[in-house]
């Protein structure tokens, strides 16, 4: 048993976005070969060829397979081998020996030898990433409607007073209700109070496109949050932000995280100890790998 085990091999990829670095080492840390393919489908089949002819490979650690490492790791573990999450590479080795692709693919798979990376990728496969790339739209799509508001509240402080002393004094959905039904009257060439009734309306008019698109991304969003985990959505005090944001940190395989406290810490909602001296006290893990609102590919 033992001679078998010590015949297995570890890679490691470095991933980028048109190449995917990868490196063999033998079961004593040895460097047997690298090689760097294209992200292409194709490329990815030559990766995974190439390594069965350098095999029997153990394990393959893979940096950033929740970015341009989710490819490669969704299809080496459909092949039946094993993946694990590799984090950034030590900066103290790298200062000893410097920065190449190739380095960061052997340092890759010296971390899935020595154990040091344990973490499975998320699957990217299921109901939850479905969820994660309606929560990035609706992010964005807010984060838009912050900066067109914001636009135009900045146009009514500069604009005529006639215009300002009948605008300023409104809630937020009559102002963009009556600045998208501003009249603009032919007026002067370059006049600016023309261009201020036109902006105004521009401005408005997208904002409620916004409040339209945003809405049926929410009933969206609740529909799926609703069938991934519907105990979570009937939670008391849990609405389909909080609940979309903790599936998404939990991913499609959630079987990854081995308990409730791991989850904690993914989270960062974990103790630490941060005693010195005389003074004994914990404080939040403010340092984990993930934050439910911004998760990463891998789990503790």
């Amino acid at each position: 048993m033992a001679s078998e085990s010590a015949e297995l091999n570890y890679a490691g990829i470095d991933t980028h976005k048109d190449t995917n670095v990868v490196a063999v080492i033998d079961s004593i840390g040895r460097l047997i070969t690298t090689a760097a393919f294209a992200t292409t489908s194709r490329g990815c089949e030559q990766l995974h060829e190439w390594l069965l002819a350098n095999g029997p490979v153990s394990i393959v650690g893979i940096e950033g397979t929740g970015s341009y490492g989710a490819g490669i790791a969704a299809l080496l573990t459909g092949r039946g081998l094993a993946v694990v999450e590799v984090n950034r590479p030590d900066r103290a080795l790298r200062r000893r020996h410097g920065k190449t692709d190739t380095i960061d693919a052997e340092a890759a798979a010296r971390s899935a030898l020595n154990g040091n990376a344990q973490g499975l990728p998320k699957s990217h496969d299921g109901i939850v990433e479905s969820i994660r790339l309606h929560r990035l739209m609706l992010t964005t799509l807010r984060k838009s409607r912050t900066a067109l508001i914001n636009t135009l509240r900045s146009v009514l402080v500069t604009a005529p007073s006639d215009i300002r002393d009948e605008l300023e004094v409104l809630t937020p959905t009559v102002l963009f209700t009556r600045c998208a039904r501003l009249r603009v009257d032919a007026g002067p060439s370059g006049d600016p109070a023309v261009a201020v009734k036109q902006t105004l309306r521009t401005l408005a008019r997208h904002i409620q496109g916004l409040d339209t698109e945003l809405a049926r991304l929410r009933a969206g969003l609740t529909t799926l949050a609703e069938s991934a985990n519907p105990e979570l959505m009937a939670t008391r005090g849990i609405g389909v932000d909080s609940a979309c944001a903790l599936l998404v940190a939990a991913g499609d395989n959630p079987e990854r995280m081995h308990s409730e406290s791991a989850f904690a810490s993914l989270c960062g909602a974990s103790p630490i100890e941060a005693s010195s001296g005389r003074t004994v006290r914990h404080r939040l893990n403010r340092g984990a790998i993930a934050k439910p609102t911004a998760p990463s590919g891998a789990s503790p």
